[in-house]
């Protein structure tokens, strides 16, 4: 895929204000009145638990990826729903009740981030005549179990191995991951213990039975800093076909802008949904976070309007210079995208140069939600018109 990127300051001209102009316009055609950061659709299903009933709801008719979240009682799986994709503090967790039924949780902050979460009880029997595994493995794209790290989790290990047998048997495309959870209470020698003895116990378990295909990813992970939300964003970047397609956009802006790390977030969960080729580190992301909560807290305080209420919009973007000459640079992408950037603050001399090209990453962008939802409609359609198709891929990866 190629880009009309500048490297050359000299060059821009007059292109960067017909291009701010035009995206301006664009951006106040796009949006509707009515946006405000931070609200879900809850659609929880609430009554009494009843696992027939539950698991025969055909929920999904649009057939969007589907993440499951098991583990054992009081593991922390509703805590991390909530603190991801709700906004909750992780204090307030404390007082949440034990799951007693399944709680499907319908997550679409943008036409990357959609999928639906899928919160199991940890009572819950596979074995039980009510549970139907080939509706509820068959459309699973991905399976998260969480394990608490700070009990004894013999117990979890051998339901864990269950649940990814029976799972796996229904569905070999599942991505089975582990969030050994709660380790905020452990010392980092024992963390890395009890990764260690987990990550073998599990996978000697599996080969023992045959199940040697089988790959499990493992994070350590708690709800008091940032690694849930670096752990889910790695779960849900598996679940977005155009993943190689973002990361390119993202490595070819970075190289042309003098950019040291880049970031492209979901603003309502904080989930990064892709980033450049170079490795990440946790620091850069924790601050990348806080920043987009400055932005919006702010932007909901003093920056929404009296008729529409939309606190992150089209003219939203922020700069802030840390004091080793580091500069953290936020520019809105839509209205639930954001693409945050790290660079050196005599690298952004050149800010022209570095807002010009995110109006070519930002059109880029465009086009792929474009193929994208062409791509959807065609799958709906029985008989659809190949030339449909085709047209708006070469004009992606053709760009001059």
């Amino acid at each position: 895929m190629k880009l009309n990127l500048l490297t050359d300051p000299n060059q821009l001209g007059g292109m960067l204000a017909d291009s701010r102009a035009s995206y301006e316009q664009e951006e106040e055609d796009h949006y509707g009145p009515g946006y405000e950061v931070g609200s879900y659709t809850k659609d929880y299903n609430d009554g009494p638990y009843d696992g027939e009933n539950d698991l025969n709801l055909n929920s999904n008719p649009e057939g969007k990826p589907r993440i499951l979240l098991m583990g054992l009682r009081r593991s922390g799986k509703s805590s991390i729903q909530k603190v991801v994709f709700h906004k909750m503090s992780p204090n307030e967790t404390l007082f949440l009740e034990s799951t007693n039924k399944i709680v499907k949780d319908e997550i679409s902050n943008s036409s990357f981030v959609q999928f639906q979460i899928w919160d199991f009880p940890g009572q819950v029997d596979f074995f039980d005549p009510n549970f139907d595994c080939e509706m509820i493995f068959g459309g699973c794209g991905a399976l998260v179990f969480v394990i608490d790290a700070q009990d004894d989790y013999i117990d979890a290990l051998m339901k864990l191995n269950l649940t990814v047998t029976r799972a796996y048997k229904v569905n070999p495309n599942i991505r089975f991951e582990v969030f050994i959870h709660k380790v905020d209470g452990l010392s980092d020698d024992h963390k890395i213990e009890a990764q260690r003895d987990i990550h073998q116990r599990a996978n000697d378990e599996l080969m023992e039975e045959g199940f040697d295909s089988v790959n499990l990813s493992f994070y350590l992970t708690s709800i008091y800093d940032h690694s849930i939300f670096e752990a889910f964003s790695k779960v849900v970047q598996k679940l977005i076909p155009q993943l190689p397609t973002l990361e390119n956009l993202l490595n070819i802006f970075v190289s042309n802008s003098g950019i040291e790390k880049a970031f492209l977030f979901d603003v309502v969960s904080k989930i990064y949904i892709a980033t450049d080729s170079s490795p990440v580190d946790m620091q850069s992301y924790e601050l990348c976070c806080d920043m987009i909560d400055v932005v919006v807290d702010i932007s909901c305080i003093y920056g929404t309007k009296e008729a529409d209420g939309a606190a992150f919009d089209h003219q939203s973007l922020s700069l802030i210079k840390l004091n080793n000459s580091t500069i953290l640079y936020l520019r809105e992408v839509n209205r639930f995208l954001a693409l945050v950037c790290i660079l050196r603050e005599d690298h952004f001399a050149r800010q022209g140069l570095i807002d010009y090209n995110f109006v070519c990453f930002r059109n880029a962008i465009q086009e792929v939600f474009e193929v994208r939802m062409q791509v959807q409609q065609a799958s709906n359609n029985p008989n659809p018109n190949v030339g449909d198709i085709i047209q708006p891929l070469n004009s992606v990866a053709l760009k001059e």
